[in-house]
């Protein structure tokens, strides 16, 4: 292949692709490589991915071939690209839909055209308490209790398990989606919408039924999952991140659904019923008085007859629920969520338990198509106050972190952006229960924590769709599904650590589309010369991936300055 210096990637013989980002190819080049790769490194010039196992499994699942992907390098490449990569891509592409799961009767059958995989698999410690018998060279017996633990375990030994068993039809549930809203506003169901559900779908044949689609905040994730209800025409259960959320989705399905409010039913730390479809919390599922103790909530769950579970956010599930997904294989699973990106690591469990991502669209081709808002991203730097210096220079790692998220430089900054932004609706969110209560007495603010009880977030966040409210003060309840379509302007005061997921979660929280058509502002405050810095760089990758670029202002420049316009 001759040297093409337009081109925007160089591709390694370890899997990675550095991209070079002012290249005139350079956004058609991100989003082909959005499909099989993962983006590890986001600095100003070049940008670093990675071809993984998962991620081509998930280019695989969702239809992508050896041969495509090899021709999509060689397209944007600007060397030639080492033999080896062509034959890794091929080779762990290749282990996808190598070993098949199928149902025969009451048990499942493990199967392979390669007879030695089989053999290797039935002798393997990690995976032998979970096979049954060995029928033929070719197949293995496994109970169906073991369907989830079977895939979870193959997957990190590198051989993802294409389960085609099938799933329980559950009980039907006669439903169809609304021409109208409730308030008597047309409805009706966005291309891609349609797109992700009937990839799900698949016809109704067992390759379909699991998975997990991916859609930007405010891209109507909530909306998919109710038409692939409709599509399926059976009793769900939903699993949401906090008891606000369970009640969008309640009001969303009644307001766009023929269904009644008794077949929705809410079950949570205050309300427990049990309906044909039914919204719980992860936290209710999971909860135990003691450790020794079982999970009393989820043996009710586990004995409805679902032929759909929902995990909203799915990104975020927690570790308990894991385990038990892997009790609810029968079951169809969709995971809906803006990335799934997990700081541990566990996006494979989530590949395993949940199924494959089947369906993905950039962020700014929704933004170009006028789908979701355009937004502005800023990060602005402040120093940490002389007097503080020598605390953080002594101080531990986490101190360090805690020292420079509550720097009081940024109060005087926030109040500055809120006269710039006079008349916008405001989120300042931040991490620290004493720092956002501190900003909430400063400001003159409403807030919302965890300890605000569900009734009063409720009445707080009606307040500022309605424009009663111009500045809400939120800690990291609002990384989770919070529908504020008005919210134009985020001011983040601190964060996770380096968590890319909440970085993009806080920015959705001002992506719906504005009335008024106005772009959308996003703020991060940080400061300069400590860890905080490092770990912005981090929290960043996810959008830099999504083609999101941050203006680097310095803090005495923005007291200077105007509000650039859009």
């Amino acid at each position: 292949m001759p040297f093409t210096p337009e081109n925007p990637l160089i591709i390694q013989s370890d899997l990675s692709v550095l991209v070079e980002v002012n290249s005139p190819h350079y956004a058609a080049a991100r989003d082909m490589l959005a499909r099989f790769a993962e983006l590890e490194k986001s600095p100003e010039h070049i940008h670093t991915y990675r071809i993984s196992p998962l991620s081509l499994w998930n280019a695989a699942a969702s239809g992508l071939n050896a041969d495509e992907i090899s021709e999509a390098l060689g397209q944007y490449s600007k060397y030639e690209i080492p033999q080896n990569v062509f034959f890794e891509v091929n080779e762990t592409l290749g282990r996808y839909g190598k070993i098949l799961l199928d149902r025969s009767g009451k048990d499942l059958v493990l199967s392979s055209d390669d007879p030695i995989l089989i053999t290797e698999i039935w002798q393997h410690k990690a995976v032998k308490p979970y096979l049954k018998e060995r029928l033929d060279e070719n197949s293995v017996l496994i109970d169906l209790l073991y369907r989830g633990h079977l895939k979870q375990a193959l997957t990190r030994l590198g051989y993802p398990v294409k389960d085609l068993a099938g799933y329980l039809p559950g009980a039907k549930l006669k439903l169809q989606c609304r021409e109208q809203t409730l308030a008597g506003e047309p409805f009706h169901l966005r291309d891609y919408q349609k797109e992700s559900r009937e990839i799900f779908h698949a016809g109704g044949g067992p390759e379909g039924g699991s998975g997990v689609i991916v859609l930007p905040c405010g891209a109507g994730k909530t909306i998919v999952g109710i038409s692939v209800i409709e599509r399926l025409q059976v009793q769900t259960l939903i699993l949401t991140t906090n008891i606000t959320a369970s009640r969008q989705w309640k009001s969303e399905i009644l307001d766009k659904t023929s269904l009644t409010k008794e077949q929705i039913g809410e079950y949570s730390g205050e309300v427990k019923e049990i309906c044909p479809i039914t919204v719980a919390t992860y936290n209710i599922l999971t909860y135990r008085k003691k450790k020794t103790e079982g999970f009393p909530h989820f043996s009710i769950f586990n004995q409805g007859n679902w032929g759909l579970i929902i995990y909203d956010e799915v990104h975020l599930l927690p570790a308990p629920v894991f385990r038990f997904t892997a009790e609810l294989q029968a079951r169809r699973r969709l995971g809906l969520t803006a990335t799934l990106v997990r700081e541990d690591g566990l996006e494979t469990d989530v590949f395993s338990l949940i199924g494959p991502k089947r369906f993905d669209v950039p962020w700014r081709e929704l933004e170009t198509q006028g789908w979701i808002a355009t937004a502005l991203c800023c990060e602005i730097r402040l120093p940490l106050p002389q007097d503080l210096r020598l605390e953080y220079a002594v101080a531990g790692g986490r101190a360090k972190f805690r020292i420079a998220s509550e720097n009081p430089n940024k109060l005087p900054l926030v109040e500055h952006l809120i006269r710039k932004h006079e008349g916008d609706s405001i989120l300042v969110i931040g991490q620290y229960i004493d720092q956002v209560e501190g900003f909430s007495k400063d400001l003159d603010a409403p807030i919302i924590t965890g300890k605000t009880p569900s009734d009063e977030r409720d009445v707080l966040y009606d307040r500022f769709r309605k424009g009663d409210i111009k500045v809400l003060i939120v800690s990291k309840v609002a990384n989770f599904a919070i529908d504020l379509p008005d919210a134009n302007v985020a001011i983040q005061i601190s964060g996770t650590f380096g968590s890319r997921q909440e970085e993009a979660q806080r920015l959705g929280r001002i992506l719906r589309p504005k009335s008024d058509g106005s772009v959308a502002h996003f703020y991060t405050l940080v400061t300069r010369e400590t860890r905080e810095l490092e770990f912005a760089r981090n929290r960043q990758t996810f959008l830099t991936e999504q083609g999101y670029h941050y203006n680097i202002q310095d803090a005495a420049d923005v007291f200077k300055e105007s509000i650039p316009s859009a």
